[in-house]
């Protein structure tokens, strides 16, 4: 036993230390080089980002937008002459023209002071003159426009001043309107006169004329219940995406006459602002910049980038028209620098067309 205490023991002590030893070497070493032999490895991954081609073909510029069917407003009309009503000459509901009288008005006229006795004929002991009575005249109010009278607020004998409301009178039209993201507007520069309509479970695709782009008038309420606009962080109030914040602009168009639809009825509004054929198309991901020019990254035959400016035309919301800057087949960064790189490109940007 005094040999394995002195001699067996230690020496197995010392062949443990060793195992231990040369344990530790190879974790400081050999698993470090290779765990940055790998990062390297992920890192150049990671970093080359996909290229694409610059190719040609045709490119339609058609804005699908979400709207409503709207009553345009109706007109006031307002009272012309201070005195009393006389007669009501029309009723709620009855079509009217521009011009049409809608109520008289009786407008007592006083006659012009006098100077007091003899006036008349400079004579002071002269009788004084009786002077004269009050005269009345009457005033026709009338539709300011043409329509159904939806309105009318006056009765016989009731007093009014001039520019009281007394009625007002509908139009009998419709209005469809749907409201602009901030990249739909910068599509919409140049709008076209008119726009595709299609309102479900209503007649066929129509088309809907006078087509404006602009911010509607404030109504003194957004319908939000005091909440942020559509498109808005609730908390911050800043766009939650300033590419597909609401803008506060809307696309309007008339109604045709006609054309069976109602108020508050909802519709899909497709507006072509352009086409071209034939032309130098890049994906809208590759281009730094949407409307007049912009960059893309150019890819070298030995793999480096270049920023590039290029001049944009028309775009589909997935492609953008290059006039200039780039050659076809040119080889581009499919996604700019320093942007998150989506997983399904064609679902992101689709939805924006």
């Amino acid at each position: 036993m005094g040999v394995v205490r002195t001699v067996v023991f230690p020496a197995l002590r010392l062949v443990v230390w060793a195992l231990i030893a040369v344990a530790l070497l190879w974790i400081a070493f050999v698993r470090t080089g290779n765990r940055d032999t790998d990062a390297a490895a992920t890192a150049s991954a990671v970093v080359q980002p996909p290229a694409t081609s610059i190719t040609r073909g045709d490119v339609v510029n058609t804005v699908a937008l979400q709207g409503t069917i709207q009553a345009d407003p109706a007109t006031t009309v307002k009272a012309t002459a201070a005195g009393q009503v006389g007669k009501v000459r029309a009723e709620v509901g009855q079509a009217v023209e521009k011009g049409t009288p809608l109520f008289t008005v009786v407008v007592t006229v006083e006659p012009p002071a006098t100077s007091g006795t003899g006036a008349t004929t400079g004579d002071p002991t002269a009788a004084p003159t009786t002077p004269p009575a009050a005269t009345t005249k009457t005033v026709t109010v009338t539709s300011t426009v043409a329509g159904t009278l939806a309105t009318l607020d006056v009765l016989a004998g009731q007093d009014v001043t001039v520019g009281q409301a007394a009625a007002t009178v509908s139009p009998g039209t419709l209005t469809v309107s749907a409201p602009l993201t901030q990249a739909q507007q910068y599509r919409l520069l140049k709008a076209p006169t008119s726009a595709q309509v299609t309102v479900p479970g209503g007649p066929g695709t129509f088309e809907c004329t006078g087509l404006r782009t602009g911010t509607p008038p404030s109504t003194g309420t957004d319908g939000s219940a005091g909440g942020s606009p559509s498109g808005f962080d609730p908390y911050t109030g800043m766009p939650a995406d300033p590419s597909t914040a609401m803008t506060g602009a809307n696309v309007t168009c008339a109604v045709p006459a006609g054309v069976q639809v109602f108020a508050g009825l909802s519709a899909a509004v497709d507006v072509t602002a352009g086409q071209a054929q034939g032309v130098l198309l890049a994906p809208v991901t590759a281009v730094q910049g949407t409307v007049g020019n912009g960059k893309v990254w150019t890819v070298g035959e030995d793999g480096a980038t270049t920023e590039t400016p290029v001049t944009l035309g028309l775009t589909d919301g997935q492609n953008v028209e290059i006039t200039g800057g780039v050659t076809e087949g040119q080889q581009v960064l499919q996604f700019v620098p320093g942007t998150d790189t989506p997983t399904d490109p064609g679902g992101m940007y689709g939805m924006g067309s």
